[in-house]
């Protein structure tokens, strides 16, 4: 570890899972970031960590239940007091559960919640606390096509997103005046992952075409949201391959 940890530039990335957050992760770490990645099992992140280590750069796995505030508290101050200060902030979690209105249970419905909304709230004060005093960085929230209408079947998703598309406009009409960049992107599409090979075999198989999105390609599109001057920010991108309807 460096003697200066002032110096160092921080991109943390919540919910790095083996698709898009592991790119995001990954191509913060080509640009000399060191990045720290949470999931709720550390063990998860080790292919990641390892491969950011392989390649030159620098990654700190931390198993961290977004959901609680206690050990959201403690995440972000580790990682400002032994690492350095935070300057990008990714929310990257998914918790997308297709479910008919009708079958629904409050215990489900509430979890989603918490997983895709109240795990970013939590996370996002935390890491603004530290970015305001600065004067300085960029927080960026992975939306979806739910958080833009409500599909049937998908009642607790749409809800939990369209709260999270709200949060992020509400933090960066705060934050923006303050120095802080905050933008939503809407990820409208299938994303190439083990996930979609083994659940959507028919829209994997568009993969040689183009048709899904590819994760190192939204993760360039994050780091570019990152590098904009503040004289031409942007608060919402939507990411969405060619066979996607809209």
């Amino acid at each position: 570890m460096p003697q200066n940890k002032s110096a160092k530039k921080v991109a943390l990335v919540i919910g790095a899972g083996d698709a898009t957050g592991g790119a995001i992760a990954k191509r913060f770490a080509r640009e000399g970031y060191a990045t720290c990645v949470t999931r709720r099992s550390a063990d998860k992140l080790r292919p990641l960590v390892d491969e950011i280590l392989a390649a030159g750069g620098e990654a700190h796995a931390f198993a961290s239940d977004a959901r609680k505030e206690e050990e959201v508290v403690a995440l972000i101050e580790n990682i400002e007091s032994t690492i350095g200060p935070i300057e990008v902030f990714v929310f990257n979690i998914g918790a997308n559960v297709p479910c008919s209105l009708l079958e629904e249970t409050a215990r489900k419905y509430f979890k989603i919640w918490e997983m895709a909304c109240f795990s970013a709230f939590l996370n996002a004060r935390e890491v603004a606390k530290r970015m305001v005093k600065r004067e300085h960085g960029t927080m960026l929230f992975t939306g979806a096509t739910a958080g833009m209408r409500g599909s049937a079947n998908f009642a607790a998703f749409s809800g939990a997103k369209f709260a999270l598309r709200s949060l992020a406009q509400s933090s960066a009409r705060e934050l923006g005046p303050l120095g802080i960049h905050v933008a939503h992107i809407v990820v409208d599409g299938a994303i190439d992952s083990e996930f979609i090979r083994t659940a959507m075999p028919g829209k994997y198989a568009l993969k040689d075409r183009d048709g899904i999105l590819n994760p190192d390609h939204i993760a360039e599109n994050y780091w570019n949201l990152h590098c904009q001057p503040r004289d031409a920010w942007t608060f919402e991108l939507d990411l969405r391959p060619w066979t996607e309807t809209w």
